[in-house]
């Protein structure tokens, strides 16, 4: 995972004060955060909406409706999984079975498991379907073996 650290309330209000004047920066700002922290603490909501000079519900409403932002940190390594058409053809979903049938792992549901595994809709890399992100890393050609050796890798075991 990139530079993620704890949570730091004084660290979170120099992210939003250091582009707050930017044009369109609720988004540059929550990625900021994001990045950061691993996720968005309920505790940025109103330094956010403050600093814009937006609705907490609005500032609260951008974070719900864009799905790459997280609102409590995510358990272990993030995998984000293309489900799109590409992807789909290559057999994405057999990998969502695999991962769900072989290691109790749900996408899109907190496992637990030391790995995360969300749903993405294109990632842009449909040459190398099926694809996925490893924290925020881009892999091609994925298969079940490329998730075992994830899974492993991510639970700390070796295969």
């Amino acid at each position: 995972m990139s530079g993620r650290t704890a949570f730091d309330l004084d660290l979170a209000q120099a992210l939003i004060d250091r582009k707050r004047d930017t044009p369109g920066a609720t988004l540059p700002i929550l990625h900021d955060l994001q990045e950061r922290f691993g996720y968005i603490d309920d505790r940025v909501i109103p330094l956010v909406a403050e600093a814009l000079n937006i609705s907490r519900a609005e500032t609260l409403g951008v974070i719900s409706f864009y799905h790459d932002f997280h609102r409590s940190p995510v358990d272990g390594r993030a995998l984000k999984l293309c489900r799109a058409e590409s992807c789909q053809s290559m057999g994405c979903e057999d990998l969502v079975s695999h991962l769900e049938l072989r290691h109790r792992i749900k996408v899109d549901e907190d496992n637990h498991s030391g790995l995360h595994v969300e749903t993405v809709y294109c990632l842009g890399n449909c040459a190398l379907s099926p694809a996925a992100l490893l924290d925020g890393a881009p892999i091609g050609r994925l298969d079940r073996d490329r998730i075992d050796a994830i899974v492993a890798a991510a639970q700390g075991k070796t295969q």
